[in-house]
């Protein structure tokens, strides 16, 4: 239908002048200089284009900038590298939900088989990469809890592309004791190592150890990703989970998280870690005087060349 035919005359219909100078932000990307790397110069333009149309789209006073400021001051002040306890901006990237968002975009395969390999997730901060080799069949509780559900916990490790397992791949795991906490956190209670271990796949692709039944827990709530996360009126909870990098020379790596089935966090995980084909059952176990529960976890891993469904 004609303009003319509605009311609505063109001049009515074209976008309203901005207000504001139509040529700063262009000019601020310009003052970059030559030897400004190809890729530094596109994640740079990006970010000043997103940040100057997101100060003009909500009209950010000079209060609520300076608020921005000292939240930003705050972030890095809540930060411990020797100790490994705290890093308050990887916190605040991971409830915004950008650590999950780039862990899809550097690691989606879409596989052209009717299988496709196991999702990836999260790292997060507690991942260590001194965890000991431990013997198949062993087990990752150094400094038993009271309260600590033992679980074995196997499965097979095998090619996306063959079906085939993968001998020698290493599977390596780290896991909260039932108290929520990890090993950097809890030296009170936990050596260093305790609930970390790394298994190698054996000649049937095949892993095997003990571990605790995973225990949800909270985020701090005494740093700014806490105060953010009030302002949002949401809660600080991670569901249960147990950490998990898979990894083989020939492969493509896997790490990711398990989650179990009847956990009340799954759908509103403050960090959005959460997919499908990761949230896993535990079932009772009869005949090990060592465990209670098993979870039997397979994992795909797609080899290193393989490409997938274009997108």
């Amino acid at each position: 239908m004609a303009p003319e035919a509605t009311g609505v005359s063109n001049a009515a219909q074209a976008p309203k002048p901005s207000r504001f100078d139509p040529s700063f932000t262009q000019h601020v990307i310009d003052t970059m200089g030559p030897k400004t790397t190809e890729r530094n110069r596109v994640l740079l333009s990006s970010l000043i284009r997103h940040i100057h149309d997101f100060a003009r789209e909500t009209e950010l006073t000079i209060d609520e900038w300076l608020a921005g400021v000292r939240y930003i001051n705050e972030v890095g002040r809540v930060y411990s590298e020797s100790k490994q306890t705290r890093n308050e901006a990887h916190r605040l990237s991971d409830i915004l939900g950008l650590e999950t968002l780039v862990d899809e975009i550097a690691h989606k395969i879409i596989s052209d088989t009717d299988t496709d390999p196991t999702s990836s997730a999260i790292l997060g901060p507690f991942w260590s990469p001194n965890a000991p080799f431990r013997e198949n069949g062993g087990t990752i509780i150094q400094d038993p809890a009271p309260d600590g559900q033992v679980v074995l916990m196997h499965g097979v490790i095998s090619d996306l592309v063959t079906g085939k397992p993968i001998p020698g791949a290493v599977f390596d795991i780290w896991q909260a004791s039932s108290n929520g906490k990890y090993d950097f956190q809890d030296p009170q209670n936990q050596t260093p190592n305790n609930l970390r271990g790394k298994f190698r796949a054996d000649e049937n692709g095949k892993y095997w150890f003990y571990c605790y039944y995973p225990t949800a827990y909270s985020l701090p709530t005494d740093g700014p990703s806490y105060q953010l996360l009030q302002m949002m009126d949401r809660h600080p909870m991670r569901p249960a989970h147990i950490h998990i990098m898979v990894t083989h020379p020939e492969y493509k790596g896997c790490t990711t998280q398990l989650y179990p089935k009847d956990d009340p966090w799954l759908s509103s995980d403050t960090v959005f870690a959460v997919k499908d084909d990761l949230v896993v059952n535990f079932t009772p176990l009869e005949g090990d005087d060592k465990a209670k529960l098993e979870l039997n976890y397979n994992v795909i891993l797609a080899p290193k060349d393989y490409k997938g469904k274009p997108f």
